[in-house]
């Protein structure tokens, strides 16, 4: 029997938990990228001794102080709503969920933190090597924040060293090194940080088209360009690579997301990849509409970058809702009823020992075992629930695909034309690279609309449904903070980009 679940509240639960993280991530991928050019730069100064580097790295360091401070903040409340909107999952995973998290913040924060201070305020207080010092540490400590975020995000992707207690409902820890070195949480991370390297050197490269196109600041601006360009480039390329390995571990152990991102229904061998397509937004599992209005299809790449077995079958969404014999795929149908079989044997269990009656408490945890790897998806209540939103996961994909493809691109002219010094002979190349900066966020946002929302239903892959992680609390409230949170972040959001136009347009300080 499946517990009836106000969907209302689940909803407004993850729209407001994705709110949080879209805004929180529009600063973030700033401060992963901006950190580490801030220390190219410092280093620079530091060995030419010049004190125009020097200003250059000041001018820098302040857009990522004004960036910094209100990423903080939304990461704060990010963290927090763990448990006031998914109180049953912080119960379920807290004794794996929390390790990594706790890891950030006495490791990872304190580290960046201690020295935050002497980066900003040690100038001519300390030596110029302690104050580089202070800066790489603080390049470092953003990313280690970063990692131990991502090992935990990687493990709800996909849940590894880790054990179901039947006695206390919980997922406990048994490997800690299973779960930091899983490729998913190395794919995560790589994938994530590359994304915010590329981010921010369009951010640097953009702020500088602009001083190129006004003619000012012009050294400044031609010496930021040759380091983000060359920066950007190789995060860019890197990008795209750990891309590809993200997407085939979803082939992996998240087909019905790459299905999705593929739009997907049937599977085939020597599966093409719609390079280009409109979605058939009446298309259900099961049914005989068309997928797409429109496509153009390169026939085999799917099969190739999915399995790197040109030919190969790729499960389709239908395959994976209803099974597939002739391939040997078990489908969300059989998964339910299992999974239903589970969550009546557990219950049983429990009641059991209620009861006293060892014997019959045996006999159920026996039986129970025999399904407990299906337990998730016993709480759905359709196969079809199994089917994350098709429309905008495909979108989403094919948007951040485009853009990143483009990025390198971009980023190659402005490295090309830096090094033949003819930069400022390309005068339209200074709008494309505006442009950009504001196509990397967007793409970036895309990403993790595909990492989150291609995998629904689940807060943990497989194992349990949002519906079951949610807080039993009245849907009024969270509708409520969720409205704050909006107002909060919009007002926090537009005071930033004030400042960040108000430091640019006063510019960095002019040394002779």
């Amino acid at each position: 029997m499946i517990d009836q679940v106000d969907l209302s509240l689940v909803n407004w639960a993850r729209a407001q938990f994705a709110l949080t993280a879209m805004y929180h991530w529009l600063f973030v991928p700033l401060t992963l990228g901006l950190t580490f050019l801030i220390a190219f730069f410092e280093t620079i100064y530091v060995k030419t001794g010049s004190e125009q580097w020097k200003e250059l790295t000041r001018f820098w360091m302040k857009l990522f102080g004004i960036n910094f401070a209100i990423g903080v903040a939304t990461g704060i409340i990010l963290e927090f709503e763990f448990g006031t909107n998914w109180s049953n999952y912080s119960w379920m995973v807290g004794d794996i969920f929390g390790a990594p998290l706790a890891i950030e913040g006495i490791v990872a924060f304190f580290l960046e933190a201690t020295f935050f201070a002497v980066m900003f305020f040690g100038w001519n207080r300390v030596s110029k090597g302690f104050h580089l010092l202070s800066t790489w540490m603080v390049a470092i400590g953003s990313n280690l924040s970063a990692l131990w975020i991502l090992v935990a995000n990687g493990w709800m992707q996909h849940p590894t060293g880790m054990a179901f207690n039947p006695d206390t409902a919980r997922f406990e820890m048994q490997n800690f090194f299973d779960i930091i070195l899983s490729p998913y949480a190395i794919s995560k991370f790589t994938h994530a940080t590359t994304s915010g390297f590329a981010l921010s050197s369009f951010f640097v490269i953009a702020v500088s088209s602009y001083y190129l196109a006004k003619k000012r600041h012009v050294l400044m601006a031609k010496r930021s360009i040759a380091v983000a360009s060359v920066f950007g480039l190789v995060a860019s390329l890197m990008l795209a690579y750990t891309g590809d390995e993200a997407a085939f571990l979803d082939a992996k152990h998240q087909p019905m997301k790459l299905a999705a991102m593929e739009g997907l229904w049937e599977g085939t061998t020597n599966a093409p990849i719609v390079a280009v397509g409109i979605i058939n937004g009446m298309k259900r599992p099961g049914d005989f509409h068309e997928p797409f209005v429109y496509e153009v299809k390169i026939p085999g790449m799917l099969s190739l970058l999915a399995n790197r077995q040109a030919g190969s079958f790729v499960p389709g969404i239908n395959d994976l809702v209803y099974g597939n014999k002739e391939q040997g795929i078990m489908g969300a149908t059989d998964k339910v009823e299992k999974g239903r079989l589970a969550v009546k044997y557990l219950a049983d269990y429990k009641h059991a020992q209620k009861e006293g009656d060892i014997k019959k408490a045996s006999a159920a945890l026996v039986e129970f075992k025999k399904y407990q790897q299906y337990l998730g998806y016993g709480h759905l209540k359709s196969p079809e629930e199994a089917v994350p939103p098709v429309p905008l996961t495909f979108y989403s994909f094919h948007m951040m695909a485009a853009v990143g493809s483009a990025m390198i691109l971009i980023l190659f002219l402005y490295f090309f034309y830096t090094a033949r010094g003819k930069l400022e002979e390309v005068r339209w190349l200074y709008p494309v690279g505006i442009l950009f900066f504001f196509l990397a966020y967007a793409a970036g946002e895309a990403g993790w609309v595909v990492a989150e929302v291609g995998r629904q239903p689940w807060a943990i892959q497989g194992l349990l449904p949002v519906s079951v992680a949610r807080t039993d609390i009245a849907p009024v409230n969270v509708k409520l903070t969720f409205f704050m949170f909006l107002a909060t972040f919009t007002l926090l959001l537009i005071a930033e980009v004030k400042i960040m136009l108000k430091q640019i347009q006063i510019g960095p300080k002019e040394v002779a």
